[in-house]
């Protein structure tokens, strides 16, 4: 820890040092108006003459559910001034973080875009930026949850650009994760959804069918009783847990879960559950049998987490006996059930420090597998082997569906490099639960032949793949989280092959599980994404054309002495000429190439 303070204290130095003289920090003031209609480009909100005299004014950073609206989603648009009075150097415009897409205009000028939920970014402003009074306007696009401009902005030299992206933890080393955990596939189950009985017994006769497809871990959500006040929907969320140490009775006992916890080691695979520590369901037992540990308002009234979370009710993590109760029942499902692990909901808005207090306490027990759904850099030095890498599915998404250039996905790996401690593991995934039930169907989104695409990326990235359950099947149904849908097993036999030959894949290749990412530039970087992954002597091609159209490419290869390629999936070879690649890729076709 002592290291890690002195990395902070050069890091605030480096930004002490900065001139000042050059350097403008945007902090207002600024204003806001919410575009509930997505109307603002074609009405030029960004224009320097537009009438922004009625947008309320607000904060940044902040993130607009404090700005007194009612629940929101979607697009908002955010404007402030500020005076420049500095010479001809090259200057940036720079955002520490925004959630969750933004467009930029500094003087009506658009100046960039951005994909990506709470990473920097940065913008070259020096032919737009002018002497006295600049305006900057930012569209911010939120795709779910409490939205906004919600780190520090500010005007920069250009140069500067490159310290302010680098945090102090990029300069450290992740907490070091067990080979079954780097090597991971992880396989995601909603018990409603997977099976009729929707049961831990139904699940434990399938585990070989899941063991063939070639998942390693399963990652089950909530397993505990859900609550009845307040509850949305026929059968509540899941994640309105109601008993931290009971299972729900849906989906069957104690005992069945213990049976299914030793069938899965049987099989050779682990198993990790939900863990919901920010809130529980408002006739909980903590609610009932702790009140103090909750967060109330100003007449002492207990609290949702934010306004649209209504079925559930905040905890109050200044309150350290709750730190003692959540860490003891997190060490009875492991040394007593025998899991492996936990996957943390909503993980940042925990204290890290429960999180770091918690994973030492575990390790005591046994090595186990920690999965933060967040993206904070901090979760990798002490408490978890995996964060959730939510820029991945952005960037996919807008990849295939929009203009973003396929570029992009190679800014993910630089991005991560100036953010994360070295070695920091990131979950890719082409959907999730969330995903599925609040955006869409990976097959509807993407098509199926995109359905596809993007799980050879998901599998291909660097980091640990997720598959959630039905992708296997090319799942077209919404499974609502608080209705049960069931997945139908009996469809695209097609999926199927796919996911078991990339868990083959990843089995069979340590490149591809823990390999060097090394991007080769291609002659359609618009659409096409191709990209080297390396270990020792082991070398895999990707190549993937996240478009729907017909790609011709041509890609140079480092090392010129490859004659030819075997194609993983067809067996095919293909001859190279001075280490060049020619390929024909049809709508979404993928290629991996083992290079001898």
């Amino acid at each position: 820890m002592k290291h890690f303070f002195s990395l902070i204290l050069v890091f605030l130095f480096i930004g002490c040092a900065m001139n000042t003289s050059s350097r403008h920090e945007l902090t207002g003031p600024w204003v806001f108006q919410v575009d509930s209609l997505d109307q603002g480009l074609t009405e030029a909100w960004y224009a320097e003459g537009f009438d922004r005299s009625q947008w309320r004014e607000v904060t940044v950073p902040d993130h607009w559910e404090r700005y007194n609206l009612p629940s929101y989603d979607g697009v908002g648009w955010f404007a402030t001034e500020f005076e420049y009075d500095g010479g001809e150097i090259p200057m940036a415009i720079f955002f520490g973080g925004v959630d969750d897409d933004a467009d930029v205009w500094v003087n009506g000028t658009k100046v960039g875009s951005h994909v990506g939920y709470s990473e920097v970014f940065s913008f070259d402003i020096t032919q737009t930026l002018r002497r006295g009074k600049n305006k900057v306007v930012v569209r911010v696009f939120d795709s779910g949850g409490p939205g906004g401009i919600y780190k520090s902005v500010m005007v920069v030299p250009a140069d500067r650009v490159e310290e302010l992206r680098r945090t102090p933890y990029a300069a450290l080393q992740a907490r070091p994760s067990e080979d079954w955990v780097k090597d991971a596939v992880i396989y995601e189950v909603y018990l409603r959804s997977f099976s009729t009985e929707g049961t831990f017994k139904a699940l434990e006769r399938r585990l070989p069918e899941l063991k063939d497809l070639g998942a390693t871990v399963l990652w089950l959500m909530p397993i505990h009783p859900v609550g009845t006040v307040k509850r949305k929907g026929t059968l509540g969320s899941p994640y309105a847990v109601q008993d931290y140490y009971a299972v729900n009775p849906e989906f069957g006992t104690l005992e069945d879960f213990r049976s299914l916890v030793r069938a899965v080691h049987e099989h050779g695979m682990n198993i990790i559950i939900d863990l919901v520590a920010n809130h529980t369901a408002w006739d909980s037992k903590l609610i009932q049998e702790h009140p103090e540990w909750f967060s109330k308002d100003d007449q002492g009234n207990m609290v949702p987490p934010n306004d649209d979370w209504t079925d559930v009710a905040d905890l109050d993590y200044s309150q350290q006996e709750l730190w003692d109760y959540m860490i003891e029942m997190m060490k009875y499902w492991v040394r007593d059930v025998g899991i492996d692990g936990y996957r943390c909901d909503v993980s940042e808005l925990v204290p890290t420090e429960f999180w770091n207090r918690a994973r030492k306490e575990l390790d005591t027990i046994k090595p186990v597998m920690m999965l933060s759904e967040g993206t904070l850099p901090e979760h990798h030095v002490e408490a978890f082997d995996l964060t959730y890498a939510w820029n991945f599915y952005d960037v996919l998404a807008k990849v295939i569906t929009s203009h973003t250039p396929a570029t992009m996905f190679e800014k993910i790996i630089e991005n991560e490099s100036y953010r994360f401690p070295q070695g920091s593991l990131r979950m890719r995934f082409n959907t999730n639960h969330d995903k599925n039930a609040w955006d869409a169907p990976t097959v509807l989104k993407f098509t199926r032949a995109g359905a596809k695409a993007s799980a050879v990326l998901a599998f291909t990235f660097p980091g640990v793949p997720l598959i959630y359950n039905g992708e296997e099947v090319g799942n077209e149904k919404r499974l609502d989280l608080f209705e049960k849908v069931e997945i139908d097993w009996t469809k695209n036999e097609d999926f199927r092959e796919l996911y078991t030959e990339l868990c083959r894949l990843r089995k069979e290749q340590v490149a591809v599980r823990r390999g060097t990412f090394q991007p080769l530039v291609n002659s359609d970087g618009e659409k096409v994404v191709s990209f080297l992954r390396q270990a020792e002597q082991e070398r895999v091609i990707v190549v993937i054309n996240l478009s729907n159209q017909q790609r011709r490419v041509s890609i140079t290869l480092p090392d010129k002495a490859v004659k030819s390629l075997e194609e993983y999936f067809t067996s095919r070879f293909v001859s190279l000429d001075e280490g060049r690649l020619e390929l024909d890729l049809d709508a979404f076709a993928y290629q991996i190439f083992i290079i001898p």
